[in-house]
C-alpha cells in the first residue's frame, strides 16, 4: 500500500520529545471532578522530565490560577499559578482591550473572574447600573436568579456581554452537569443578545496562553471535540484527543473536519510513546494489525493478524484503552474520515462474518448496533 496523509496523522517520536509545550485541558484529562485521571500525575511527570513545558489551560472560570495549582499539587501534579490559563484570563483581556482603562464590568462568575480583571485594571460590580459598561460571565455552582436578573438589566441597556466559554456541560463522578452555556443560554433567551466567547475554542484563548507560555511548538491536549480540537483546528495547532473524559468512538468517528485531532491517545500517557499512522489505500485504512474497507453503506473492520498486548507507555500509564482498540479506532477514523462524506447517509460498522475478533472489537468501542458513524 502507498501511505498518504490522513486527518490522524503519525510520529515517531514522542510528542513530549517533539512538541515543547503541552496545553493541557483539565476537566476530562487531567482530573475528573475532585480526583486525578488515573496515572495521569506520573505521566505527567515523565513528560516533563523528558523536557516538555506543561500549561494547564481551562475553560472553567470559577477558581483562580493559584487555587487550580494548589490543587493540582495536591493531586500529585507539581504546578505553579504561572502555569494554569483560564477562560477568566482570556476574558479579562478582551475586556482590557476594548473598554476604557478602569472601566466597570458586572459579574457574573466567581472569584476567578474577579482576580483576572483585576489583574487588568478593570472595576467589578454585581449590580446593573448607568456605569456598567460590560457584563462578564463565567461559569459558577452558585449562579442565582437574582445574579441573572441583574445581567439581564445590564444588557438590555446595552451593555458589552462577554462570555469565558458555552460549553453546556462540566464533567462530574455523577456524569455530566449543567456549564456555563447552559446558563448562559438563559440570558440569551431572556434578552436575545449573544455573547462575544473568549474560551476555546475561540483564537482568544490559544492566544492568551500563547502570551503566558512563549510556547513555539504547541500541542493542545484535550477530551472535547468542540472545544480542545475545534479551538488547535482553529490556529492551525496540531492536537491530541484522549478518551478519558467526555469523547467516546462513536463521537470521534462522526466528527466533521473542523473537529478532528491529529493524534488520538487513552489519555495523557500518550504523550510519552510514538504514535502510528493509518495507512490508506483504495477504499481501505489500516493501523496495526486491523483493516477497514469502505463499501457502499459500511465500514467492514477485520483483524489482520495476532493483536499486541496491552499498551502501558513505561509507568503511570492509564490502562483504558490498550494498542489493538486504539489501532482499531485510528484504522476507522482514516477510513470514515477519508472515504464517506460527512453530507452522506451515516457507514454502519460491522464485522466480516466469522470474525470474531472484530465483533468483539466493534462490541468493545461501543458501536454494536450503531449507525451515525
Amino acid at each position: 500500500m502507498r501511505p498518504v496523509s490522513s486527518t490522524l496523522r503519525g510520529t515517531d517520536r514522542a510528542p513530549a520529545d517533539r512538541y515543547d509545550v503541552a496545553l493541557l485541558d483539565l476537566d476530562g484529562v487531567v482530573y475528573v471532578g475532585r480526583d486525578a485521571v488515573p496515572g495521569a500525575p506520573a505521566a505527567l511527570a515523565r513528560a516533563r522530565e523528558r523536557g516538555m513545558q506543561l500549561a494547564f489551560v481551562t475553560n472553567n472560570a470559577a477558581r483562580p490560577p493559584q487555587t487550580v495549582a494548589e490543587h493540582l499539587t495536591e493531586l500529585g501534579i507539581a504546578a505553579r499559578s504561572g502555569e494554569v490559563i483560564t477562560s477568566s484570563q482570556a476574558a479579562a483581556r478582551y475586556l482590557a482591550e476594548h473598554l476604557p482603562a478602569g472601566a466597570t464590568v458586572l459579574v457574573l462568575g466567581t472569584t476567578g473572574l474577579y482576580e483576572a480583571l483585576a489583574e487588568q485594571g478593570l472595576a467589578t460590580t454585581t449590580t446593573a447600573g448607568e456605569t456598567v459598561a460590560a457584563v462578564v460571565q463565567g461559569y459558577s455552582p452558585d449562579m442565582n436568579w437574582a445574579l441573572l436578573a441583574e445581567g439581564a438589566v445590564a444588557l438590555n441597556s446595552g451593555a458589552l456581554w462577554v462570555a469565558t466559554n458555552v460549553d453546556p456541560t462540566v464533567p462530574s463522578p455523577r456524569g455530566p452537569l449543567p456549564g456555563n452555556g447552559s446558563l448562559v443560554a438563559a440570558l440569551q433567551l431572556a434578552t436575545r443578545r449573544r455573547p462575544v466567547i473568549t474560551g476555546k475554542p475561540d483564537p482568544t484563548m490559544h492566544r492568551e496562553t500563547l502570551i503566558r507560555t512563549g510556547a513555539e511548538r504547541p500541542l493542545v491536549v484535550g477530551d472535547r471535540l468542540d472545544t480542545d480540537i475545534e479551538g488547535a483546528n482553529a490556529v492551525g495547532c496540531p492536537s491530541l484527543l484522549v478518551l478519558s473524559g467526555v469523547t467516546d468512538v462513536p463521537d470521534l468517528l462522526a466528527a466533521p473536519e473542523q473537529l478532528r485531532p491529529t493524534y488520538l491517545g487513552p489519555d495523557v500517557s500518550a504523550l510519552l510513546s510514538p504514535h502510528p499512522e493509518p495507512q490508506l489505500s483504495a477504499r481501505e485504512a489500516r493501523c496495526g494489525t486491523w483493516a477497514v474497507s469502505v463499501s457502499e453503506n459500511a465500514l467492514e473492520l477485520r483483524q489482520l493478524g495476532a493483536a499486541p498486548g496491552a499498551a502501558d507507555g513505561g509507568p503511570g500509564a492509564v490502562a483504558v484503552f490498550d494498542d489493538a482498540s486504539l489501532d482499531a479506532t485510528r484504522a476507522l477514523c482514516a477510513a470514515r474520515w477519508e472515504f464517506v462524506a460527512d453530507s452522506a447517509r451515516p457507514a454502519i460498522v460491522v464485522a466480516p462474518d466469522g470474525d470474531h475478533a472484530a465483533a468483539e472489537m466493534i462490541r468493545r468501542l461501543g458501536l454494536a448496533g450503531r449507525q451515525g458513524a
